[in-house]
């Protein structure tokens, strides 16, 4: 009768262990890690940091100063309103998804973007390559405007506590010849 006790115990604290123990497991992993949902606020915006343009139109994420971003699973979603100076400001939305194809938006007249992202596996780095058309004022003569390509890189890196985002940029015109290269800090909205 004692080692029927005993092996009952024993039993009750080795399904103890293994039902508590993977519960714990997933109440760490999902309070740790701090991700990109929140509201973000940086002096300047990502297009206008680099002298380069980025974007034409107002409403677009690359313009934004302020961002509300909202991180899922497979994606994120961000708002903006954003806008040129002296002109009003118009909401945005972009839908960066992390699953390898291709997002695009129309601005209409022949300007818009192609984009792809990637995720890192912690979470905390993210890869945005983007394909931007537009037209835009050739250089030293404001006067004529010409189609132009941009190409875009931002590596978007979350800081270790979860408080600051570090986008670093490089883009390439058909236009100009030099890339550029830039970093905006964007610090979470408490």
């Amino acid at each position: 009768m004692k080692n029927k006790k005993n092996v009952l115990y024993a039993l009750v604290i080795v399904i103890t262990g293994v039902v508590y123990s993977p519960i714990r497991a997933q109440e760490k992993n999902g309070t740790d890690r701090p991700n990109f949902s929140g509201e973000w606020k940086s002096k300047e915006s990502i297009a206008m940091g680099g002298n380069i343009v980025c974007c034409y139109n107002s409403g677009d994420r690359m313009l934004a100063k302020t961002m509300k971003i909202a991180e899922q699973a497979n994606f994120l979603s961000v708002e903006v309103s954003s806008s040129f100076l002296g002109t009003k400001p118009v909401a945005g939305q972009e839908k960066l998804t992390f699953d390898g194809k291709a997002g695009e938006i129309d601005y209409g007249r022949g300007r818009g973007k192609k984009f792809t992202v990637k995720l890192s596996a912690d979470g905390q780095t993210m890869t945005v390559n983007s394909i931007v058309h537009l037209t835009a004022a050739t250089p030293y003569n404001i006067n004529v405007q010409k189609r132009d390509i941009v190409y875009v890189i931002e590596v978007w890196k979350l800081s270790n506590d979860g408080q600051s985002i570090t986008v670093q940029t490089k883009a390439k015109s058909d236009l100009y010849s030099a890339e550029r290269s830039w970093k905006t800090v964007f610090d979470k909205v408490l």
